[in-house]
Protein backbone atom coordinates (compact mmCIF):
# COMPACT_ATOMS: atom_id res chain seq x y z
CA UNK A 1 0.00 0.00 0.00
CA UNK A 2 1.40 3.43 -0.92
CA UNK A 3 1.78 5.92 1.92
CA UNK A 4 2.21 8.98 -0.28
CA UNK A 5 -0.07 11.92 0.48
CA UNK A 6 -3.08 9.84 1.48
CA UNK A 7 -5.87 12.05 2.75
CA UNK A 8 -8.41 10.95 5.35
CA UNK A 9 -11.63 10.22 3.55
CA UNK A 10 -14.94 11.86 4.33
CA UNK A 11 -13.67 14.53 6.73
CA UNK A 12 -12.49 18.12 6.55
CA UNK A 13 -8.76 18.55 7.03
CA UNK A 14 -7.82 21.04 9.72
CA UNK A 15 -4.93 23.43 9.07
CA UNK A 16 -1.87 23.80 11.27
CA UNK A 17 -0.32 27.28 11.38
CA UNK A 18 3.35 27.50 10.45
CA UNK A 19 5.17 30.13 12.51
CA UNK A 20 8.62 30.75 11.04
CA UNK A 21 11.27 32.19 13.34
CA UNK A 22 14.27 31.96 11.00
CA UNK A 23 14.67 35.74 11.09
CA UNK A 24 14.65 35.80 14.90
CA UNK A 25 15.64 32.54 16.62
CA UNK A 26 17.40 31.25 13.51
CA UNK A 27 19.46 34.39 13.11
CA UNK A 28 20.66 34.07 16.71
CA UNK A 29 22.56 30.95 15.66
CA UNK A 30 26.33 31.61 15.44
CA UNK A 31 27.26 32.39 11.85
CA UNK A 32 23.67 33.01 10.71
CA UNK A 33 23.48 36.78 11.15
CA UNK A 34 22.04 38.65 8.17
CA UNK A 35 21.98 42.24 7.00
CA UNK A 36 18.69 44.14 6.78
CA UNK A 37 18.60 43.62 3.01
CA UNK A 38 19.20 39.90 3.42
CA UNK A 39 16.45 39.63 6.04
CA UNK A 40 14.04 41.40 3.72
CA UNK A 41 14.90 39.07 0.86
CA UNK A 42 14.35 35.99 3.01
CA UNK A 43 11.12 37.53 4.33
CA UNK A 44 9.78 37.74 0.77
CA UNK A 45 10.71 34.09 0.22
CA UNK A 46 8.90 33.06 3.42
CA UNK A 47 5.78 34.93 2.37
CA UNK A 48 5.86 33.29 -1.06
CA UNK A 49 6.36 29.94 0.66
CA UNK A 50 3.03 30.50 2.45
CA UNK A 51 4.26 30.87 6.03
CA UNK A 52 1.36 31.96 8.27
CA UNK A 53 3.40 33.95 10.80
CA UNK A 54 6.84 35.48 10.16
CA UNK A 55 8.68 36.33 13.37
CA UNK A 56 10.79 39.10 11.88
CA UNK A 57 13.06 39.82 14.85
CA UNK A 58 13.52 41.23 18.34
CA UNK A 59 12.97 45.00 17.89
CA UNK A 60 14.37 45.99 21.29
CA UNK A 61 17.63 44.13 20.63
CA UNK A 62 19.14 46.85 18.42
CA UNK A 63 18.36 49.73 16.11
CA UNK A 64 19.19 47.47 13.16
CA UNK A 65 16.75 44.78 14.29
CA UNK A 66 14.03 47.38 14.86
CA UNK A 67 14.57 48.77 11.36
CA UNK A 68 14.50 45.29 9.81
CA UNK A 69 11.25 44.34 11.54
CA UNK A 70 9.69 47.69 10.60
CA UNK A 71 10.63 47.26 6.94
CA UNK A 72 9.29 43.72 6.79
CA UNK A 73 6.03 44.83 8.47
CA UNK A 74 5.60 47.75 6.10
CA UNK A 75 6.74 46.22 2.82
CA UNK A 76 5.87 42.53 3.24
CA UNK A 77 3.14 42.68 5.87
CA UNK A 78 0.93 44.82 3.64
CA UNK A 79 1.38 42.72 0.49
CA UNK A 80 -0.93 39.97 -0.75
CA UNK A 81 0.82 36.88 -2.06
CA UNK A 82 -0.70 34.19 -4.26
CA UNK A 83 0.13 30.82 -2.74
CA UNK A 84 -1.36 27.70 -4.30
CA UNK A 85 -4.37 29.58 -5.62
CA UNK A 86 -5.15 31.46 -2.42
CA UNK A 87 -4.52 35.07 -1.47
CA UNK A 88 -2.26 35.28 1.54
CA UNK A 89 -0.94 38.11 3.72
CA UNK A 90 1.39 36.80 6.44
CA UNK A 91 1.16 37.90 10.05
CA UNK A 92 4.31 39.85 10.98
CA UNK A 93 5.44 39.18 14.54
CA UNK A 94 8.04 40.74 16.81
CA UNK A 95 9.46 39.30 20.02
CA UNK A 96 9.41 41.20 23.32
CA UNK A 97 10.36 40.34 26.86
CA UNK A 98 7.57 40.79 29.40
CA UNK A 99 8.66 44.38 29.93
CA UNK A 100 6.86 47.59 29.01
CA UNK A 101 9.77 49.04 27.03
CA UNK A 102 10.18 45.90 24.94
CA UNK A 103 6.47 45.62 24.21
CA UNK A 104 6.06 49.25 23.21
CA UNK A 105 9.15 49.09 20.99
CA UNK A 106 7.86 45.89 19.41
CA UNK A 107 4.52 47.51 18.63
CA UNK A 108 6.21 50.47 16.96
CA UNK A 109 7.97 48.01 14.64
CA UNK A 110 5.09 45.64 13.75
CA UNK A 111 2.19 48.12 13.69
CA UNK A 112 2.74 48.82 9.98
CA UNK A 113 1.65 45.27 9.05
CA UNK A 114 -1.88 44.42 7.99
CA UNK A 115 -1.76 41.54 10.49
CA UNK A 116 0.63 42.47 13.34
CA UNK A 117 1.45 40.28 16.33
CA UNK A 118 3.29 40.95 19.59
CA UNK A 119 5.01 37.88 21.03
CA UNK A 120 5.93 38.35 24.68
CA UNK A 121 7.60 35.87 27.01
CA UNK A 122 8.88 35.21 30.51
CA UNK A 123 10.49 32.12 32.03
CA UNK A 124 8.36 29.87 34.25
CA UNK A 125 10.73 27.06 35.29
CA UNK A 126 12.14 27.01 38.81
CA UNK A 127 15.73 27.01 37.57
CA UNK A 128 15.15 30.09 35.38
CA UNK A 129 13.12 31.97 37.97
CA UNK A 130 15.70 31.36 40.70
CA UNK A 131 18.98 31.78 38.82
CA UNK A 132 18.15 34.07 35.89
CA UNK A 133 15.15 36.17 36.85
CA UNK A 134 15.61 36.01 40.64
CA UNK A 135 11.84 36.28 40.94
CA UNK A 136 9.17 34.35 42.81
CA UNK A 137 6.28 32.56 41.13
CA UNK A 138 3.93 35.31 42.25
CA UNK A 139 6.15 37.98 40.69
CA UNK A 140 6.46 36.08 37.41
CA UNK A 141 2.69 35.56 37.26
CA UNK A 142 2.01 39.24 37.91
CA UNK A 143 4.55 40.37 35.30
CA UNK A 144 3.17 37.96 32.70
CA UNK A 145 -0.36 39.28 33.22
CA UNK A 146 0.71 42.93 33.02
CA UNK A 147 2.79 42.28 29.90
CA UNK A 148 -0.07 40.60 28.06
CA UNK A 149 -2.52 43.32 29.11
CA UNK A 150 -0.19 46.01 27.78
CA UNK A 151 0.42 44.11 24.54
CA UNK A 152 -3.32 43.52 24.12
CA UNK A 153 -4.03 47.23 24.59
CA UNK A 154 -1.81 47.89 21.57
CA UNK A 155 -2.40 44.88 19.35
CA UNK A 156 -5.32 42.52 18.76
CA UNK A 157 -3.04 39.51 18.21
CA UNK A 158 -0.88 38.63 21.23
CA UNK A 159 1.18 35.48 21.76
CA UNK A 160 2.55 34.50 25.16
CA UNK A 161 5.44 32.09 25.68
CA UNK A 162 6.31 30.43 28.97
CA UNK A 163 10.06 30.12 28.48
CA UNK A 164 11.42 26.71 29.53
CA UNK A 165 7.83 25.49 29.86
CA UNK A 166 8.85 21.85 29.61
CA UNK A 167 10.90 22.05 32.82
CA UNK A 168 8.25 24.10 34.64
CA UNK A 169 5.95 22.96 37.43
CA UNK A 170 2.84 21.80 35.48
CA UNK A 171 0.48 23.30 38.06
CA UNK A 172 2.19 26.68 37.80
CA UNK A 173 2.13 26.45 34.01
CA UNK A 174 -1.64 25.90 34.06
CA UNK A 175 -2.04 28.89 36.39
CA UNK A 176 0.06 31.17 34.17
CA UNK A 177 -1.65 30.13 30.93
CA UNK A 178 -5.13 30.59 32.37
CA UNK A 179 -4.16 34.03 33.64
CA UNK A 180 -2.59 35.29 30.39
CA UNK A 181 -5.48 33.87 28.36
CA UNK A 182 -7.86 35.89 30.48
CA UNK A 183 -5.59 38.92 30.02
CA UNK A 184 -5.94 38.67 26.24
CA UNK A 185 -3.33 36.28 24.81
CA UNK A 186 -4.76 34.37 21.84
CA UNK A 187 -1.78 32.06 21.25
CA UNK A 188 -0.17 30.14 24.12
CA UNK A 189 3.29 28.83 23.30
CA UNK A 190 4.81 25.87 25.15
CA UNK A 191 8.56 26.05 24.39
CA UNK A 192 11.00 23.22 24.89
CA UNK A 193 13.64 25.91 25.26
CA UNK A 194 16.57 23.61 25.99
CA UNK A 195 15.56 20.58 23.90
CA UNK A 196 15.05 18.40 26.96
CA UNK A 197 11.63 16.78 26.64
CA UNK A 198 10.72 13.57 24.79
CA UNK A 199 7.77 13.11 22.38
CA UNK A 200 5.68 11.08 24.82
CA UNK A 201 6.18 13.63 27.58
CA UNK A 202 5.52 16.60 25.30
CA UNK A 203 2.34 15.08 23.91
CA UNK A 204 1.10 14.40 27.44
CA UNK A 205 1.90 17.98 28.50
CA UNK A 206 -0.02 19.45 25.55
CA UNK A 207 -3.03 17.18 26.24
CA UNK A 208 -3.02 18.20 29.90
CA UNK A 209 -2.88 21.91 29.02
CA UNK A 210 -5.65 21.59 26.44
CA UNK A 211 -7.86 20.03 29.13
CA UNK A 212 -7.03 22.30 32.06
CA UNK A 213 -6.49 25.69 30.42
CA UNK A 214 -9.61 27.63 29.47
CA UNK A 215 -8.50 28.09 25.87
CA UNK A 216 -11.81 29.47 24.62
CA UNK A 217 -10.53 29.59 21.04
CA UNK A 218 -6.88 30.24 21.85
CA UNK A 219 -4.24 28.22 19.99
CA UNK A 220 -1.63 26.05 21.70
CA UNK A 221 1.74 26.38 20.00
CA UNK A 222 5.00 24.39 19.94
CA UNK A 223 8.56 25.72 19.92
CA UNK A 224 11.08 22.89 20.06
CA UNK A 225 14.88 22.92 20.10
CA UNK A 226 16.97 20.07 18.77
CA UNK A 227 19.55 19.46 21.50
CA UNK A 228 18.62 15.76 21.63
CA UNK A 229 17.62 15.56 17.96
CA UNK A 230 13.93 15.44 18.91
CA UNK A 231 12.63 18.85 17.79
CA UNK A 232 10.62 17.60 14.81
CA UNK A 233 9.37 14.50 16.65
CA UNK A 234 8.30 16.62 19.62
CA UNK A 235 6.51 19.12 17.37
CA UNK A 236 4.57 16.34 15.65
CA UNK A 237 3.71 14.75 19.01
CA UNK A 238 2.30 18.08 20.17
CA UNK A 239 0.24 18.45 17.02
CA UNK A 240 -1.21 14.98 17.55
CA UNK A 241 -2.11 16.05 21.10
CA UNK A 242 -3.98 19.19 20.01
CA UNK A 243 -1.47 22.00 19.36
CA UNK A 244 -2.26 23.90 16.17
CA UNK A 245 0.79 26.08 15.60
CA UNK A 246 4.35 24.89 14.98
CA UNK A 247 7.24 27.32 15.49
CA UNK A 248 10.12 26.28 13.26
CA UNK A 249 12.93 27.51 11.01
CA UNK A 250 14.23 26.90 7.50
CA UNK A 251 16.95 24.22 7.58
CA UNK A 252 16.36 23.91 11.34
CA UNK A 253 18.76 26.78 12.11
CA UNK A 254 18.65 28.27 15.59
CA UNK A 255 20.25 28.48 19.00
CA UNK A 256 22.72 25.67 19.84
CA UNK A 257 21.60 22.55 17.89
CA UNK A 258 18.81 24.50 16.20
CA UNK A 259 15.02 24.46 16.02
CA UNK A 260 12.44 22.16 14.49
CA UNK A 261 13.02 22.14 10.74
CA UNK A 262 10.15 23.74 8.81
CA UNK A 263 10.61 21.56 5.74
CA UNK A 264 10.61 18.39 7.83
CA UNK A 265 7.44 19.09 9.83
CA UNK A 266 5.61 20.33 6.74
CA UNK A 267 6.49 17.29 4.64
CA UNK A 268 5.73 14.93 7.52
CA UNK A 269 2.21 16.38 7.74
CA UNK A 270 1.81 16.25 3.96
CA UNK A 271 3.27 12.79 3.36
CA UNK A 272 1.48 11.26 6.36
CA UNK A 273 -1.80 13.15 6.02
CA UNK A 274 -3.54 9.79 6.41
CA UNK A 275 -2.06 9.56 9.90
CA UNK A 276 -2.26 13.17 11.14
CA UNK A 277 -5.41 14.29 9.31
CA UNK A 278 -3.93 17.80 9.13
CA UNK A 279 -2.51 20.14 6.50
CA UNK A 280 -0.51 23.35 6.16
CA UNK A 281 -0.79 26.29 3.78
CA UNK A 282 2.82 25.86 2.59
CA UNK A 283 3.65 25.65 -1.11
CA UNK A 284 6.01 22.71 -0.70
CA UNK A 285 7.46 23.22 -4.20
CA UNK A 286 9.28 26.24 -2.79
CA UNK A 287 10.95 24.37 0.07
CA UNK A 288 14.24 23.63 -1.65
CA UNK A 289 14.63 27.11 -3.25
CA UNK A 290 13.99 28.75 0.13
CA UNK A 291 16.40 26.37 1.84
CA UNK A 292 19.10 27.17 -0.73
CA UNK A 293 18.44 30.89 -0.38
CA UNK A 294 19.04 30.80 3.37
CA UNK A 295 22.24 28.82 2.82
CA UNK A 296 23.40 31.42 0.31
CA UNK A 297 22.60 34.38 2.55
CA UNK A 298 24.28 32.97 5.65
CA UNK A 299 27.03 30.81 4.17
CA UNK A 300 25.75 27.87 6.25
CA UNK A 301 26.07 24.76 4.08
CA UNK A 302 23.22 22.23 3.97
CA UNK A 303 24.31 18.74 4.99
CA UNK A 304 24.15 16.36 2.03
CA UNK A 305 22.04 13.91 4.06
CA UNK A 306 19.68 16.62 5.38
CA UNK A 307 16.10 15.37 5.18
CA UNK A 308 13.93 16.87 2.41
CA UNK A 309 16.42 19.43 1.03
CA UNK A 310 19.85 17.75 1.22
CA UNK A 311 21.60 16.71 -2.00
CA UNK A 312 21.25 13.04 -1.07
CA UNK A 313 17.59 13.24 -0.04
CA UNK A 314 16.49 11.80 -3.40
CA UNK A 315 19.76 10.11 -4.44
CA UNK A 316 20.03 6.34 -4.76
CA UNK A 317 23.35 4.48 -5.10
CA UNK A 318 22.73 0.97 -3.82
CA UNK A 319 22.08 -1.42 -6.70
CA UNK A 320 18.97 -2.96 -5.17
CA UNK A 321 17.54 0.51 -4.57
CA UNK A 322 18.29 1.59 -8.13
CA UNK A 323 16.60 -1.54 -9.49
CA UNK A 324 13.49 -0.82 -7.43
CA UNK A 325 13.46 2.83 -8.51
CA UNK A 326 13.57 1.83 -12.17
CA UNK A 327 10.52 -0.35 -11.65
CA UNK A 328 8.53 2.09 -9.52
CA UNK A 329 9.78 5.21 -7.73
CA UNK A 330 7.48 4.52 -4.77
CA UNK A 331 9.61 1.50 -3.85
CA UNK A 332 12.19 3.79 -2.24
CA UNK A 333 10.73 7.33 -2.37
CA UNK A 334 7.85 8.28 -0.09
CA UNK A 335 7.78 11.80 -1.55
CA UNK A 336 8.09 13.10 -5.08
CA UNK A 337 11.21 15.24 -5.54
CA UNK A 338 9.25 17.81 -7.53
CA UNK A 339 6.86 18.25 -4.58
CA UNK A 340 9.67 19.92 -2.61
CA UNK A 341 11.10 21.83 -5.56
CA UNK A 342 13.77 19.33 -6.62
CA UNK A 343 13.94 19.23 -10.41
CA UNK A 344 14.70 15.93 -12.12
CA UNK A 345 16.35 17.45 -15.22
CA UNK A 346 20.12 17.72 -15.55
CA UNK A 347 21.17 19.71 -18.64
CA UNK A 348 19.08 22.82 -19.08
CA UNK A 349 20.70 25.64 -21.03
CA UNK A 350 23.82 26.70 -22.90
CA UNK A 351 25.47 29.74 -24.42
CA UNK A 352 23.05 29.82 -27.36
CA UNK A 353 19.98 29.86 -25.12
CA UNK A 354 17.91 33.03 -25.02
CA UNK A 355 16.35 35.16 -22.33
CA UNK A 356 12.93 33.53 -22.71
CA UNK A 357 14.34 30.04 -22.21
CA UNK A 358 16.19 31.21 -19.11
CA UNK A 359 13.02 32.84 -17.74
CA UNK A 360 11.05 29.61 -18.22
CA UNK A 361 13.73 27.57 -16.49
CA UNK A 362 13.94 29.99 -13.56
CA UNK A 363 10.16 29.82 -13.20
CA UNK A 364 10.24 26.00 -13.31
CA UNK A 365 12.80 26.04 -10.50
CA UNK A 366 10.34 27.99 -8.34
CA UNK A 367 11.81 31.50 -8.48
CA UNK A 368 9.99 34.73 -9.30
CA UNK A 369 12.03 37.59 -10.72
CA UNK A 370 10.93 40.95 -12.06
CA UNK A 371 12.21 42.10 -15.44
CA UNK A 372 15.13 44.08 -14.02
CA UNK A 373 16.27 41.14 -11.90
CA UNK A 374 15.93 38.79 -14.87
CA UNK A 375 18.05 41.12 -16.99
CA UNK A 376 20.82 41.04 -14.39
CA UNK A 377 20.70 37.26 -14.07
CA UNK A 378 20.69 36.88 -17.87
CA UNK A 379 23.90 38.90 -18.17
CA UNK A 380 25.60 36.67 -15.59
CA UNK A 381 24.14 33.58 -17.26
CA UNK A 382 25.72 34.53 -20.61
CA UNK A 383 29.05 35.11 -18.91
CA UNK A 384 28.84 31.70 -17.24
CA UNK A 385 27.64 29.97 -20.43
CA UNK A 386 30.71 31.25 -22.26
CA UNK A 387 32.87 29.48 -19.66
CA UNK A 388 30.87 26.23 -19.44
CA UNK A 389 29.73 23.80 -22.09
CA UNK A 390 26.64 22.91 -20.10
CA UNK A 391 24.67 24.95 -17.58
CA UNK A 392 22.82 22.84 -15.03
CA UNK A 393 19.90 23.62 -12.74
CA UNK A 394 22.25 24.00 -9.78
CA UNK A 395 24.14 26.64 -11.78
CA UNK A 396 20.90 28.50 -12.52
CA UNK A 397 19.91 28.39 -8.84
CA UNK A 398 23.32 29.77 -7.89
CA UNK A 399 22.94 32.64 -10.35
CA UNK A 400 19.48 33.54 -9.09
CA UNK A 401 20.20 33.20 -5.38
CA UNK A 402 23.46 35.04 -5.77
CA UNK A 403 21.62 38.00 -7.29
CA UNK A 404 22.89 40.36 -4.62
CA UNK A 405 26.31 38.72 -4.89
CA UNK A 406 28.67 39.96 -2.23
CA UNK A 407 28.28 43.57 -3.30
CA UNK A 408 27.18 44.66 0.16
CA UNK A 409 30.88 45.09 0.85
CA UNK A 410 32.48 47.17 2.06
CA UNK A 411 35.44 45.38 0.43
CA UNK A 412 35.20 44.41 -3.25
CA UNK A 413 37.68 42.23 -5.14
CA UNK A 414 38.86 44.08 -8.25
CA UNK A 415 41.77 41.94 -9.38
CA UNK A 416 43.35 38.60 -8.48
CA UNK A 417 46.54 37.00 -9.75
CA UNK A 418 48.00 33.71 -8.53
CA UNK A 419 51.19 31.92 -9.54
CA UNK A 420 52.54 28.60 -8.38
CA UNK A 421 55.10 26.08 -9.52
CA UNK A 422 55.78 22.40 -9.06
CA UNK A 423 59.14 20.72 -8.58
CA UNK A 424 61.27 23.67 -7.48
CA UNK A 425 61.74 25.80 -4.40
CA UNK A 426 59.45 28.65 -5.48
CA UNK A 427 56.51 29.25 -3.17
CA UNK A 428 52.99 30.02 -4.43
CA UNK A 429 52.33 33.77 -4.59
CA UNK A 430 49.17 35.83 -4.90
CA UNK A 431 48.43 39.48 -5.52
CA UNK A 432 45.07 41.14 -4.96
CA UNK A 433 43.59 44.52 -5.69
CA UNK A 434 40.69 45.55 -3.45
CA UNK A 435 38.50 48.59 -3.11
CA UNK A 436 36.63 49.64 0.01
CA UNK A 437 33.23 51.07 -0.84
CA UNK A 438 32.04 53.66 -1.30
CA UNK A 439 34.65 55.08 -3.64
CA UNK A 440 37.88 54.53 -1.71
CA UNK A 441 41.24 54.21 -3.46
CA UNK A 442 42.35 50.78 -4.65
CA UNK A 443 44.51 48.77 -2.24
CA UNK A 444 47.03 46.31 -3.68
CA UNK A 445 48.90 43.65 -1.71
CA UNK A 446 50.82 40.44 -2.39
CA UNK A 447 51.80 37.45 -0.27
CA UNK A 448 53.35 34.01 -0.40
CA UNK A 449 51.78 30.93 1.15
CA UNK A 450 51.97 27.20 1.62
CA UNK A 451 49.58 26.90 -1.31
CA UNK A 452 47.76 29.13 -3.77
CA UNK A 453 44.66 29.54 -1.60
CA UNK A 454 46.75 30.25 1.49
CA UNK A 455 48.66 32.93 -0.43
CA UNK A 456 45.40 34.54 -1.56
CA UNK A 457 44.03 34.60 1.99
CA UNK A 458 47.23 36.17 3.34
CA UNK A 459 47.20 38.85 0.63
CA UNK A 460 43.59 39.76 1.48
CA UNK A 461 44.44 39.95 5.19
CA UNK A 462 47.26 42.35 4.41
CA UNK A 463 45.09 44.52 2.18
CA UNK A 464 42.23 44.78 4.70
CA UNK A 465 44.31 44.85 7.88
CA UNK A 466 42.21 42.08 9.45
CA UNK A 467 43.85 38.82 10.61
CA UNK A 468 41.53 35.90 11.13
CA UNK A 469 41.88 32.20 11.99
CA UNK A 470 40.36 29.74 9.52
CA UNK A 471 38.26 27.09 11.27
CA UNK A 472 36.76 25.44 8.18
CA UNK A 473 37.39 25.56 4.45
CA UNK A 474 35.48 23.51 1.86
CA UNK A 475 35.30 23.31 -1.92
CA UNK A 476 32.57 21.38 -3.67
CA UNK A 477 31.23 21.06 -7.20
CA UNK A 478 27.75 22.40 -7.86
CA UNK A 479 27.16 20.44 -11.05
CA UNK A 480 28.82 18.01 -13.44
CA UNK A 481 31.76 18.16 -15.79
CA UNK A 482 35.29 19.50 -15.76
CA UNK A 483 33.94 23.04 -16.16
CA UNK A 484 31.49 22.77 -13.25
CA UNK A 485 31.07 25.72 -10.93
CA UNK A 486 32.80 25.32 -7.61
CA UNK A 487 31.40 26.56 -4.32
CA UNK A 488 33.89 27.69 -1.68
CA UNK A 489 32.84 27.85 1.96
CA UNK A 490 35.04 29.56 4.55
CA UNK A 491 34.49 29.74 8.30
CA UNK A 492 36.82 31.80 10.46
CA UNK A 493 37.21 32.89 14.07
CA UNK A 494 37.65 36.54 15.02
CA UNK A 495 37.46 37.94 18.55
CA UNK A 496 35.77 34.81 19.82
CA UNK A 497 33.07 34.77 17.12
CA UNK A 498 32.63 32.58 14.05
CA UNK A 499 31.98 34.23 10.69
CA UNK A 500 31.14 32.41 7.46
CA UNK A 501 31.35 33.30 3.81
CA UNK A 502 30.79 31.46 0.57
CA UNK A 503 31.07 32.14 -3.14
CA UNK A 504 30.62 30.39 -6.47
CA UNK A 505 32.78 30.47 -9.59
CA UNK A 506 34.11 28.20 -12.31
CA UNK A 507 37.53 29.17 -10.87
CA UNK A 508 37.84 27.66 -7.38
CA UNK A 509 40.68 30.04 -6.47
CA UNK A 510 38.45 33.01 -7.29
CA UNK A 511 35.55 31.45 -5.36
CA UNK A 512 37.85 30.92 -2.37
CA UNK A 513 39.04 34.54 -2.51
CA UNK A 514 35.51 35.96 -2.64
CA UNK A 515 34.30 33.64 0.14
CA UNK A 516 37.23 34.70 2.34
CA UNK A 517 36.53 38.35 1.52
CA UNK A 518 32.89 37.87 2.54
CA UNK A 519 34.12 36.75 5.97
CA UNK A 520 36.12 39.97 6.19
CA UNK A 521 33.06 41.95 5.08
CA UNK A 522 30.87 40.36 7.74
CA UNK A 523 33.43 41.39 10.36
CA UNK A 524 33.58 44.93 8.94
CA UNK A 525 29.79 45.23 8.84
CA UNK A 526 29.55 44.08 12.46
CA UNK A 527 32.17 46.65 13.47
CA UNK A 528 30.26 49.41 11.67
CA UNK A 529 26.99 48.30 13.28
CA UNK A 530 28.50 48.38 16.79
CA UNK A 531 29.98 51.81 16.17
CA UNK A 532 26.57 53.04 15.02
CA UNK A 533 24.95 51.57 18.13
CA UNK A 534 27.50 53.33 20.34
CA UNK A 535 26.88 56.60 18.49
CA UNK A 536 23.12 56.21 18.88
CA UNK A 537 23.55 55.56 22.62
CA UNK A 538 25.64 58.70 23.03
CA UNK A 539 23.03 60.77 21.19
CA UNK A 540 20.22 59.36 23.33
CA UNK A 541 22.19 60.08 26.51
CA UNK A 542 22.85 63.63 25.34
Amino acid sequence: MSTQNQQPSGQAIEQVKIFDTTLRDGEQSPGCSMTSAQKYRLGIALAELGVDVIEAGFPQASVGDFDSVSRIALEIGQQTFEVQGRSHTPTICGLARAQAGDIQRCWQAVKHAKNPRIHTFIATSNIHMEHKLKMSKAQVLAQAIEAVKLARSLCMDVEFSAEDACRSDPEFLVEVFNAVREAGASTLNVPDTVGYITPDEYGALIRMLSQRVNLNGAVLSTHCHDDLGLAVANSLAAISAGARQIECTINGVGERAGNASLEEVVMALRTRANHYGLRTGIDTRRLQPTSRLLSTLTGMAIARNKAIVGENAFAHEAGIHQHGMLQNRATYEIMKPEDVGVTMSSLVLGKHSGRHALKDRISALGFKLDEAQLDEVFVRFKTLADKKKEVFDADIEALVMGEDGHSQGPWVLKRLHVSSSVGDSALPTASVQLQKLPGADLVAEAAIGDGSVHAVFRAIERATGIDITISDYQIRSLSSGEDAQGQAIVAANYNGQTFRGHAISTDVIEASAVAFLEVINRIERQRAFKLQQASDSVQVAA
